[in-house]
């Protein structure tokens, strides 16, 4: 359980630090509004991601006797992860380019989320897998990865709503680059293991 308690740690905290469409929406709705604003947005994964999960879970679980399919799902989910950590690792902040608008956070949060493949892309290849071994070992392994993944991906965009209201320089100050950075190498540790799994998978080691 531990184990996957920090994989839904690390993803979450590299996915809602990490710059992107979603960020963008939330530090742009609470500099032009309010960090109520920006909170309202960082919300959106939890309403939109539900039937994104549904769907992938039940793909895989379609494709579970087919060890070469989720060899490459892996493999594929390792060059995601592998992508997202040298993304992160060559963060040099977040540039924004605001234009007055109307403050439907939530809506717009929700669009924004829907419409982006992201998170259609990272449960294919990385949740779904990783919650489906979360399963297979428990219930609550299951519980452990996805409640951790969502309150630090959710967490981390509140919690930089909130700092970006008090100072519009922290997403170009070092903490938040030094941060990415270190996330950063904790992903590209975490996309050998994909790697290693989707070789397994294939019959290859």
């Amino acid at each position: 359980m531990i184990n996957f308690l920090a994989i839904g740690t690390i993803l979450g905290l590299s996915a809602g630090f990490a710059p992107g469409p979603l960020l963008t929406l939330v530090i742009s709705e609470t500099l032009l509004h309010d960090i109520k604003s920006g909170v309202k947005v960082a919300l959106a994964p939890i309403i939109t991601d539900l039937p994104i999960i549904m769907l992938t879970l039940f793909i895989l679980a379609k494709l579970s006797n087919f060890h070469h399919i989720l060899g490459i799902i892996s493999l594929t989910g390792g060059f995601v992860i592998l992508f997202m950590g040298y993304e992160s690792i060559r963060t040099k902040g977040v540039e924004l380019n605001l234009q007055e608008t109307k403050p439907k956070s939530l809506t717009k949060g929700i669009l924004v989320n829907a419409l982006s493949p992201h998170p259609y892309l990272f449960w294919l290849s990385v949740g779904a897998p990783t919650m489906t071994k979360a399963m297979n070992q428990s219930i609550i392994a299951a519980l452990a990865f996805i409640c951790s993944f969502y309150a630090l991906l959710v967490g981390s965009k509140i919690l930089l709503a909130i700092l970006v209201g008090k100072s519009k320089s922290f997403l170009v100050g070092n903490v938040y680059i030094y941060t990415m950075r270190f996330l950063g190498l904790v992903l590209c540790v975490l996309a050998v293991v994909l790697f290693r799994d989707g070789l397994k998978l294939l019959g290859l080691i």
